[in-house]
């Protein structure tokens, strides 16, 4: 079973599940968990091939899916689920699989669609990494900077760099494999009937206007919401933004 976190504790208000996006783990979320479980409790996992969860030989969105459920289900009730990029798409399919686990759900700065951008340069940047020369995170960022440019993305490669060990906690090899299905989008039927909120970055072009069609037609219920001056890091770079725009939501709408 995938590795998670649990904050605060259970209410009258459905458990959150938090599903993370590439690269990054659980615990990246920690800051945004501890504001949400004041009126909730919150699971926020590690995904497959990431974080502290188990190595698989797959990385497809219906395994993330199956994973999802296994949370899910032993946590002995549906839950609401938030999902961010990668995290998002595998949230959909859990949602149009399994919409019995679902309450509500939340997809941040993705669409159920295929995108041409590949993310194996930063695989490529990782391996650069020399990690016999890592003794402490400072050393790796200095090594990242020649390959990344954004010192935003450097800090969040890092933080699943396991120093001591000096291993990253990532699949590198699978997600590259992989990286054409994490890229695209499974061919899944069905609706998901519940009330769905697509939180977007403003400035993000990862949710455009022709991908709404396709929104609609699984997920009839979809609302639409940006944040101001945010990317596709929404939650990162406007971290009090995002969390009062999920909680309000997440406070009017009903199962």
């Amino acid at each position: 079973m995938l590795n998670s976190i649990t904050y605060g504790t259970r209410t009258d208000q459905p458990d959150l599940l938090i599903v993370h996006g590439l690269y990054g783990s659980g615990r990246n979320w920690g800051a945004i968990a501890k504001r949400l479980a004041t009126g909730r409790r919150i699971v926020s996992v590690d995904q497959r091939n990431h974080g502290l969860s188990p190595w698989y030989s797959t990385n497809g969105y219906d395994d993330m899916a199956n994973d999802l459920a296994e949370v899910i289900q032993a946590q002995g009730a549906p839950m609401d689920v938030m999902g961010h990029s990668m995290g998002g798409k595998a949230a959909m399919v859990l949602a149009l699989k399994h919409p019995e686990l679902v309450n509500r759900l939340i997809v941040a700065d993705i669409a159920p669609v295929s995108y041409a951008h590949s993310q194996t340069q930063h695989i490529d940047a990782m391996r650069q990494v020399n990690l016999d020369t890592v003794e402490k995170r400072s050393h790796a960022l200095d090594q990242l900077a020649a390959h990344v440019d954004d010192p935003t993305l450097r800090s969040f490669f890092t933080q699943s760099l396991d120093i001591k060990e000096k291993r990253w906690r990532l699949n590198l090899d699978v997600l590259e494999a992989e990286m054409p299905k994490i890229i695209g989008f499974p061919d899944v039927q069905g609706t998901f009937e519940h009330p769905t909120l697509f939180l977007s970055g403003a400035e993000s072009d990862y949710v455009m206007p022709d991908h709404r069609p396709v929104i609609k037609q699984h997920f009839p219920k979809a609302r639409f919401a940006k944040i101001t001056g945010a990317g596709h890091w929404l939650h990162a770079e406007k971290p009090k933004e995002f969390v009062l725009s999920v909680g309000a939501w997440l406070d009017r709408s009903q199962a």
